[in-house]
């Protein structure tokens, strides 16, 4: 993995909301909300809301301004709802709330997935943005996708010791449109 942990640097950890987006998970069965929860307390961040919200753009939408606003959230990270079926909502309800996005996160997504499952890769359309000053990343409703979404970019990003560069380090500047 090209970049490298800066040890002279301090750790940042970061408040990450995790939201599962189902009509059928529960909080018995979220096995992908489980491997976020379980990689970012293991990385040192703090978990700041976990919940379900169904495959509903309004329900997600309304979730996300939600998280946005509260202070105590830096980052959503959603599972499930990136697929190309009729009921796959989250990146048309992403859109509805990101001042920018974040192109290259589902780029790389695929290109990492395409490693593992080929070109089954292209079924995902895993985004990101930002708003309000919050990070949001949505990642498909697989264990194994949330894995690699989170191995593979987001452990990376949210370490603020990582050069040459990560999100944590930006996260005092994405507010500064706001401010005139």
């Amino acid at each position: 993995m090209p970049g490298r942990i800066d040890d002279s640097k301090a750790f940042v950890p970061v408040r990450i909301a995790v939201v599962t987006v189902s009509d059928t998970r529960t909080p018995d069965n979220d096995t992908s909300g489980d491997v976020l929860v379980e990689r970012l307390q293991k990385a040192g961040h703090e978990l700041a809301h976990r919940s379900i919200v169904k495959d509903d753009p309004d329900a997600i939408v309304a979730l996300l301004k939600t998280l946005i606003a509260d202070a105590a959230v830096d980052v959503v990270v959603t599972t499930g709802g990136t697929g190309v079926t009729g009921r796959d909502v989250t990146p048309e309800a992403f859109d509805r709330v990101c001042e920018k996005r974040i192109e290259g996160f589902g780029e790389l997504f695929r290109m990492l997935s395409y490693q593992k499952v080929g070109t089954s890769a292209l079924q995902s359309r895993a985004t990101a943005g930002v708003a309000d000053g919050t990070y949001l990343f949505a990642v498909p409703g697989s264990p194994g996708a949330c894995k690699d979404a989170w191995d593979g970019i987001l452990a990376h990003q949210l370490d603020s010791r990582h050069r040459p560069c990560n999100f944590v380090e930006l996260m005092p500047r994405l507010r500064e449109h706001l401010a005139h």
